[in-house]
Parts: C-alpha cells; structure tokens; sequence
C-alpha cells in the first residue's frame, strides 16, 4: 500500500491562490491587503489556508497568484 498522490498537477511549494482581506470604500473602490496564501489538495476537492492575521472587518478573498508583483 502506498501514499502516492495520483494528479495531473505538478509538484508545488508555490501558493496555487493567494488570500486578501478586502474592505469596500466610498467610490466603490476597495483596499486590499494580502494576508495569507493557500495551496490546492492534490485531487482538486479542497484547500489548505495558510492566514498571517484575521481580519476583523472586510471579507476574505482569494485570488490565483498574478505575474505583477502585489
């Protein structure tokens, strides 16, 4: 019996998603601040969510990494 992961993702260390706190403001901008990452589970059903802090207003989104710098 083995634990091998059987996917057709590559192996990883990088953050498949990157998690915001993002606060709407008046104007119908919103200010977003980077809080955590998190990282796809091998067959495709969930995630795991690495949090740097809770915020304690705002929503929780996340966002598939972009090529600019955050």
């Amino acid at each position: 019996m083995t634990n091998e992961k059987k996917t057709n993702q590559p192996e990883s260390k990088a953050p498949t998603h990157i998690a915001y706190q993002v606060r709407d403001r008046e104007g119908g901008k919103a200010f977003w601040t980077r809080i955590g990452s998190a990282w796809a589970h091998g067959d495709g059903k969930g995630f795991n969510i690495q949090i740097e802090c809770v915020p304690l207003d705002g929503r929780i989104t996340l966002r598939v990494p972009s090529e600019k710098n955050d």
